[in-house]
Parts: structure tokens; C-alpha cells; sequence
């Protein structure tokens, strides 16, 4: 078994986070498209998910506008805080990625705004996606919950937003 430094695992990171937000967006369903069958079992499975509580999230985007969602899942990438956000920071990090995968299944079967036809990831998203394929399950799910553990917002640490109120 081969192991990723800890230095490439956070250069990974930082690399996904530093691509522009709907890059970002386009990426993490690229790999669940590629790699959600190996997720997919881990997530339900796991003994920190909340299946009930993803779907009742996913649920509140796909109710929705296209365009709302889009938002939604941007605003979640930036940290904006809102009340879905506040929920979604509360999760826990597995169940953070089961919401992700529902909303890549929605992508798929129309409930959720789907990719631009033809959509193309830049070469730096393709680099990224290449190697994140190449690293062993465990490093994927680590990298995964590195990236979907800080999106939206904690609740418990929040300050208080004028603009929205929170």
C-alpha cells in the first residue's frame, strides 16, 4: 500500500480549494461520478451518518429553483451564512459527504441543476481529478471529508451576520 504525505494530502486540499467555486463544484461531481460507487457504501455505512438528516437538507435544495440551488451550493463552498448553511455546519463530516453525493444523484436524475452540456474541467481541475483517481480509498474519503468538513457555516462559532440576521 502506498501512502500520501501528509504535505501532498494538504497540497491536494489547497489545491482544490484554490480553483475558482463552480470549479470546484464541477470537480467534486466529476469524482463522485467517477468514484461514487466506492463512497457511496462508505458513507451510509459509516457509523457517524445521519442518512435521515442528509436527505432532509438535500431535500430543502431540491425544492428549489435551479438557479437557487446553484447558489446554495456556492454560497455553501464560501462560507455564507445563511440558515441552510448553519445546518449544513453542523453535520457531521461523513454526513456532510452523503449530502454532496445526494446532490451529485440529483445532478443525474434531473432534480438538481445539472453541469452545462459539454462541460470541460480546466487543466488544473483534470490534473487534480488525476490525482486524486490515483489515490488509494482511504486517502480519497480523508481528502474528501478534509474538503467538505469546513464548507458552510458552524453554527456554534458563527458571529452574528446584520445581513441576514443570524
Amino acid at each position: 500500500m502506498t501512502f500520501v504525505s501528509s504535505n501532498t494530502a494538504n497540497e491536494q486540499l489547497g489545491a482544490f480549494q484554490s480553483l475558482d467555486v463552480d470549479e470546484q463544484l464541477a470537480l467534486f461531481y466529476f469524482i463522485y461520478k467517477e468514484m461514487g460507487h466506492s463512497i457511496t457504501p462508505a458513507a451510509p455505512g459509516a457509523s457517524t451518518v445521519s442518512p435521515t438528516i442528509a436527505e432532509a437538507l438535500f431535500n430543502q435544495v431540491k425544492d428549489k429553483s435551479h438557479e437557487e440551488q446553484l447558489q446554495i451550493q456556492r454560497d455553501l463552498i464560501q462560507r455564507k451564512n445563511s440558515l441552510l448553511a448553519r445546518e449544513y455546519g453542523a453535520l457531521g463530516d461523513t454526513t456532510k459527504l452523503l449530502f454532496w453525493y445526494l446532490l451529485s444523484q440529483g445532478m443525474d436524475n434531473g432534480t438538481i441543476i445539472p453541469l452545462p452540456p459539454n462541460y470541460e474541467l480546466s487543466s488544473e481541475a483534470k490534473s487534480l481529478f488525476e490525482q486524486i483517481k490515483g489515490l488509494d480509498f482511504s486517502q480519497q474519503i480523508t481528502l474528501f471529508r478534509d474538503y467538505v468538513a469546513p464548507m458552510g457555516v458552524d453554527p456554534a462559532t458563527a458571529e452574528h451576520d446584520s445581513e441576514t440576521g443570524l
